[in-house]
Parts: C-alpha cells; structure tokens; sequence
C-alpha cells in the first residue's frame, strides 16, 4: 500500500489515497496532518487518481470511477458499503435505517434504531470515502454526521451541493 496527496477544494484541504495494484483500498480527508506515510511513485496511478478525483470534485463527472480494492472492509461492512455504491447514485440519498433495510443484512433486528446507528458506524469506518460515497447517506431528520467534526460536516455539506442535493449558500466555493 503507498499513498498520494490529491489536492481538492474540499473545506477539509487535500486527501490522502491510498493504492495497491487492485486498486484504491483506503483515503480520507486528512488535510495537511497526513503524517509520514509510503509515498507512491507509480506515476500512471498518481494521475489517474488525481484526474478522476480532480473530474469528479470540478464536476465534470458523477463519480470518481476508480477500481476499488475491497480488502480492508470484509462481511457485513462490505456488504453495505456495496450496496451504498451500487443503489445511490449521483444526486441521491438515502437514510442509514433505508440503507440498513436495502443491505439485507439487519434482518431479524428487533431493537428500534439499532440497524441505522450501526450503519452509521460503518460510515465512520468508510475505508475509501469519496469512492463509496457515504456522504450520501444522512439521518431520517436532517443530515447526519461525517467524521472529522465541524470540518468533516462541511466536507458532507459541501459535497451533497456539488451533487445538487442541497442549494449551494454565499460561500460556495465549487462549481458552478
């Protein structure tokens, strides 16, 4: 696994990707606080990732379109992190409870709320957010949280506008 900076407009500053020869297996929106981590120099994979991330953040895509390496989420994680990737699309949301009910894999869950906070931990735990976009996902009431605090609920603001799902405000940085 090695790593790149991909710079962005995001309020979070850059993203940190990592790759493997499958794919993009983890990333987050760490700013400059990225720490020393192994660099990579496949050139080819560096500008493939920071066009289609870059594409994607400019609006000139819908998704970022990069193979995903799945390693790093194994059993009901990877199963509703898939079914997020493969069932809400562009532009759309969905509530962590939908998603939970969508993935299968809560079924037989009694407990009231049990299966949407438990989606909502494995957003937090999104190993390739941007790619698996867990930004789509929010609370049955509003928007939902997204790691990071203050900033990481920027970073799900502004996304969800990018996507049109929410009016962009005066200071909107992204695209028009």
């Amino acid at each position: 696994m090695s790593w790149l900076r991909v710079e962005t407009p995001l309020p979070s500053g850059p993203m940190h990707i990592a790759v493997t020869p499958l794919g993009v297996v983890a990333g987050g929106y760490l700013g400059d606080e990225a720490g020393e981590l192994p660099r990579c120099t496949d050139e080819a994979k560096i500008a493939a990732v920071k066009t289609r991330i870059g594409d994607y953040l400019a609006g000139r895509s819908r998704e970022p379109g990069l193979p995903i390496d799945w390693s790093l989420s194994t059993g009901p994680h990877r199963t509703v992190l898939q079914t997020l990737l493969r069932e809400v699309p562009y532009g759309r949301t969905i509530t962590y409870g939908e998603l939970a009910a969508r993935s299968g894999v809560f079924e037989g869950v009694a407990e009231p709320g049990l299966a949407a906070r438990t989606v909502g931990q494995m957003m937090a735990a999104n190993p390739v957010p941007l790619l698996v976009p867990c930004h789509r996902v929010v609370a049955a009431d509003g928007i939902g949280g997204f790691g990071g605090g203050r900033v990481g609920i920027e970073v799900k603001r502004w996304l969800l506008t990018l996507e049109g799902v929410l009016e962009p405000t005066l200071d909107w940085n992204g695209p028009l």
